[in-house]
């Protein structure tokens, strides 16, 4: 997953991206080594707060916009 890249790039913590969606640092810490997938909601949840696709967030494409 995208979630490290994507929120070094936006200059956030993992802190405050954990602080902002309600959710532990060390889950985000997990999220971002590869320890622990997201679920559904949470991929939404990390899509919404970075405005990307969720496709993007999986590397299924580079266009952080769209889903193709």
């Amino acid at each position: 997953m995208r979630l490290k890249e994507v929120r070094k790039k936006k200059g956030i913590s993992q802190l405050k991206l954990a602080l902002d969606l309600s959710m532990n640092q060390n889950s985000i810490s997990r999220y971002e080594n590869g320890e622990r997938e997201a679920d559904y909601t949470t991929l939404i949840r990390f899509a919404d707060y970075f405005d990307v696709s969720i496709d993007y967030l999986l590397e299924r494409t580079d266009n952080p916009k769209t889903n193709k």
